[in-house]
């Protein structure tokens, strides 16, 4: 809504994070709202870990309609809310918040947006063996929604303990058994020779470490689906050895676009222009 006024009518959302420059959610979210005449702005908060339970108590008080939650504080930001989504409850992780009067809510799109980002690429995951690397909040809900979906997913983190733990909270939930190993390079060879998919929800890769990546160019190969959720840069290390090798690949921006376009949705009613979200990003980065 380039050149229009912001009134007391605008609505407000934002995302709250400690980093926070790095965002590429308002730029999506604001050119949503103009491209559907919508009088909204989004607008990026960084929050301290010491201030969040304020800061919740600003998004109630100020009326702001709704909130991305980002690094560090999306298990953290649980206690603050009214009520769970059923599937935030389960992951124990929000990363969207929705103000009803006062009422907050708090959602997980992180574990959907993945889900449709598969989806759209025609990767059904159900039945399929998929590694998933690291063990922190966005590796909770990917890997909750890959077992809810039928998938078989086996969870390797630097720090095995977080690995097993997240591997229990699955499987205690769902009733199946999930597995869990260190992220050595032995354990991702033998778990990766029986996988269909390998997602890396870790931040190796991410700049300004471009040049880092979570798994050895050897071990990768054709018939492999490489989803690595990095999103800057666009093409990763892990990304580009994929393609070399044969394997399919999906982009961290495609979960970015879908999880915002998600959380648009919850706080608008009105379907998301998702095609648009992602030009916006790719534009912003300088892809």
């Amino acid at each position: 809504m380039e050149g229009s006024l912001i009134s007391g009518k605008t609505k407000v959302c934002g995302i709250i994070g400690d980093p926070i420059e790095h965002t590429m959610s308002p730029v999506m979210h604001n050119s949503a709202f103009k491209e559907l005449g919508i009088d909204g702005r989004y607008l990026p908060f960084r929050v301290r870990a010491a201030d969040l339970g304020e800061a919740i108590g600003g998004l109630r008080a100020l009326h702001i309609r709704g909130l991305n939650v980002t690094i560090p504080h999306k298990t953290a930001v649980i206690p603050f809310l009214d009520k769970l989504d059923p599937s935030a409850e389960r992951i124990d992780a929000v990363n969207t918040i929705v103000n009803d009067d006062g009422v907050l809510t708090g959602y997980n799109t992180d574990a959907a947006g993945f889900l449709q980002a598969l989806l759209e690429k025609g990767i059904e995951p159900a039945g399929k063996n998929v590694v998933v690397l690291g063990a922190g909040g966005a590796a909770k809900g990917i890997s909750f929604i890959l077992a809810e979906r039928g998938a078989h997913p086996v969870i390797l983190n630097r720090h095995p303990g977080r690995a097993e733990e997240l591997a229990r909270r699955i499987a205690q939930a769902l009733k199946k058994e999930i597995k869990a190993r260190p992220l050595s390079e032995a354990d991702l060879a033998a778990a990766l020779a029986k996988a269909d998919i390998l997602v890396n929800t870790t931040s190796v890769g991410m700049v300004p470490g471009t040049e880092d990546t979570p798994v050895p160019a050897k071990l990768l190969r054709p018939g492999l689906v490489v989803f690595d959720i990095v999103y800057n840069p666009i093409q990763t290390r892990l990304l580009r050895e994929a393609e070399a090798a044969g394997a399919r690949t999906i982009d961290g921006l495609a979960m970015l676009v879908w999880q915002g376009a998600l959380a648009f949705e919850k706080w608008t009613g009105r379907k998301a222009p998702v095609d648009l979200m992602r030009e916006t990003a790719v534009k912003a980065l300088g892809a």
